[in-house]
């Protein structure tokens, strides 16, 4: 009797066991993870992300292998480019600008007004740790250097004559900065 029970439980409950089973689903699931891409290209710089906000420890000679000449004069030296020459100073489409070395978020155009200084100028940057400052006593003068929160790269500097709502005037140097228009 023990037997035909044993077998009984078998048939009835082995093709249960193989449903269950047939129903599981062996893949595991990978969780899904959004890649935002970079909205500029620059496939020689490694560094460079319009999303990636981790700061940067490069050295000044990494740079100088990945940057052009003269984006490196102004970067990585505090070089500053001539009044008026610049590619955003009197530009007024909308969009966003970036590091040009890192691609660290910086302004948006609704921030940026005509100071008539020869250089693209803001009155707040995007968020509170896209720009750091330092003091800058070159050339005898006593100003405000601005730099990138991401990889440290000179941008120009900052003064208290701008407009509200903040009084500051975020005074850049056009070629360290990269540009992408609203309709992109």
């Amino acid at each position: 009797m023990k037997s035909k029970n044993l077998i009984f439980s078998l048939c009835f409950l082995l093709p249960l066991f193989i449903l269950q089973a047939c129903g599981q689903n062996t893949k595991k699931q990978s969780a899904k993870t959004v890649i935002m891409e970079n909205k500029i290209s620059k496939p020689g710089n490694p560094y460079y992300s319009n999303t990636d906000t981790t700061k940067l420890n490069v050295s000044n000679a990494e740079w100088k292998k990945v940057l052009p000449e003269d984006v490196y004069a102004v970067m990585r030296e505090a070089d500053t480019e001539r009044p008026f020459t610049g590619k955003y100073w009197n530009t007024d489409e909308k969009g966003t600008y970036y590091c040009a070395s890192c691609g660290n978020l910086l302004f948006r155009s609704t921030a940026k007004f005509s100071s008539s200084c020869g250089w693209p100028s803001f009155f707040e940057q995007e968020n509170k740790k896209s720009i750091v400052f330092k003091e800058d006593n070159s050339l005898g003068m006593e100003r405000i250097e601005t730099l990138c929160g991401r990889c440290g790269g000179h941008l120009g500097h900052i003064f208290d004559d701008g407009p509200p709502p903040t009084g500051k005037r975020y005074c850049m140097n056009s070629i360290a900065l990269d540009f992408v228009p609203d309709n992109k």
